[in-house]
């Protein structure tokens, strides 16, 4: 496959939010404000690009010689748990107020699923350490993309008028569902 392909079809065609569903907690959570928003699609990018390359070279330098495939899901929870531990630290040291603006959210990229799961397509695709790094880069630039997009729209909704019913998580919602329809249109465009 092309790697072009691979870069773009991750981004927009196969979005890890908005058309795999992948990751919605830090989505939802962390895309009330532009700025803590970044930071978290930053912070996402990071540890996603980086597990990529530690699982690829775990699974193909460990795991695979070793016949222990089966340990997979074991080794890169591990692998993805010290990345996050590693982020937490730097941005505490040398960005406080990022570091508590995202609050819980920063830990639970840990279990965000959009990094095990892009961890685990890579081995999946059967990828090489360089497609597999840019299919980590492509996916990981989606979810900045659509939790960026989401921000934006969440702070527009702050200063609209809204029934009491709809305030907050469930105009998110509503909202999430629209963005992914909206994305859908890239599956036509790729085919």
């Amino acid at each position: 496959m092309d790697i072009m392909t691979i870069f773009i079809g991750t981004i927009f065609v196969n979005n890890i939010l908005l058309a795999q569903f992948l990751g919605n907690c830090p989505y939802l959570g962390c895309s009330r404000e532009k700025g803590v928003a970044a930071g978290m699609g930053a912070a996402v990018v990071f540890v996603t690009v980086v597990a990529t390359l530690f699982t690829w070279l775990m699974q193909h330098l460990v795991l695979n010689p070793a016949g222990l495939g089966y340990l997979q899901t074991i080794v890169f929870i591990v692998v993805i748990a010290a990345l996050v531990q590693f982020v937490e630290m730097f941005l505490k040291k040398m960005v406080p107020p990022l570091y508590s603006a995202l609050g819980i959210y920063l830990p639970l990229i840990t279990t965000n699923c959009a990094v095990m799961g892009v961890a685990i397509l890579v081995q999946r695709e059967g990828y090489g350490l360089v497609e597999g790094l840019l299919y980590a880069l492509g996916y990981s630039l989606g979810f900045f993309l659509a939790l960026m997009l989401m921000a934006g729209v969440r702070e527009r909704l702050d200063i609209c008028r809204l029934p009491k019913s709809m305030m907050g998580t469930p105009i998110a919602l509503v909202m999430a569902g629209i963005m992914s329809l909206a994305f859908m249109a890239f599956k036509g465009m790729a085919q």
